[in-house]
């Protein structure tokens, strides 16, 4: 029952939260976002605008080869982005419990947000298609991680001011992270 009010909170939340910006492009404003993170919290674009960078990722799924070997580059970029006064958020239409074993399962060192309805997607312009669940097994258990939705991998860089500063919609796994890297050095 805890995690379908995650999941109904999640969508609510997020639907509500970002209503006030739409398909983002470089120079546009973001003034909020609230939405359940990897550990059922709300987290807030809020808190971090004005003291830091911020890279918000979408990927499709959780546990995935690609989405894997993504977020494994940002968690093993951490310092570099951290120098950069950047901090990192990965979206995606996982539920809540699908991320926290994400998270544990690969030791990401940053926040993971759950975006099961689409809703930040779409105001961030983001394509989508329907959800799924695939099947892991992780520390000796098998385990069912389910989306709602399956986003495509985009990566915006949104700088203190709250202005998206980079947009990729054509986003190579495997060069993320360097491409971002290489735009905060210039900010």
């Amino acid at each position: 029952m805890k995690s379908i009010r995650l999941i109904l909170a999640s969508g609510i939340l997020a639907l509500f939260s970002v209503a006030a910006f739409g398909d983002l492009n470089i120079g546009s404003r973001v003034d909020s976002i609230f939405a359940n993170d990897d550990e059922g919290n709300l987290w807030s674009l809020q808190d971090h605008l004005g003291k830091k960078n911020i890279v918000v990722y979408f990927y499709p799924a959780a546990m995935t080869g690609g989405c894997t070997k993504q977020a494994c580059t940002y968690r093993d970029q951490s310092s570099a982005l951290n120098n950069l006064d950047a901090v990192v958020v990965g979206v995606s239409g996982d539920s809540v419990n699908s991320l926290t074993l994400f998270k544990e399962a690969n030791g990401l060192n940053f926040t993971l947000i759950s975006d099961i309805d689409g809703s930040l997607a779409e105001r961030f312009g983001v394509a989508t298609r329907g959800g799924g669940s695939i099947e892991r097994e992780v520390n000796g258990a098998t385990h069912i991680l389910t989306r709602g939705i399956t986003t495509g991998r985009w990566t915006f860089v949104i700088n203190k001011a709250g202005e998206v500063v980079y947009k990729d919609d054509a986003v190579k796994a495997t060069e993320d992270t360097s491409n971002v890297i290489a735009l905060l050095k210039k900010i």
